[in-house]
């Protein structure tokens, strides 16, 4: 059974900075499995912040481009986000996906971060 488990999340003040960890266990392929993290904040439907394929390839979306940054230890079987100058509008959990194939998706449960001004 696959386990995705994210670490990292707490309370922190505008402008400071934190580092999310995503755990995978229960698979020996993490390394050709694309990975993302998500983010969901009260009331509001859950988006991408940033994503990385298995060569390394990543995305970003628009509002954390230039702040966030995602990578991944395979030897770790491991992902990161790096979270720089954090704004009060960053305040959501923060959730760890794995790409399965067909479509399949693993999730973890999420990590609360919250930005205070």
């Amino acid at each position: 059974q696959v386990q995705v488990v994210e670490s990292g999340g707490g309370l922190v003040q505008a402008g400071g900075s934190l580092r999310l960890s995503c755990v995978v266990s229960g698979t020996a392929i993490f390394k050709f499995n694309d990975m993302a993290w998500h983010r969901q904040a009260p009331g509001e439907q859950r988006e991408l912040v940033a994503g990385i394929t298995s060569g390394r390839s990543t995305n970003y979306a628009d509002s954390v481009k230039g702040r966030f940054t995602i990578s991944r230890d395979n030897a770790k079987n491991t992902v990161y986000l790096q979270m720089n100058s954090l704004k009060p509008e960053d305040t959501a959990v923060y959730y760890c996906k794995m790409d399965g194939w067909l479509g399949m998706a693993y999730w973890g449960n999420g990590t609360l971060v919250t930005v205070s001004s």
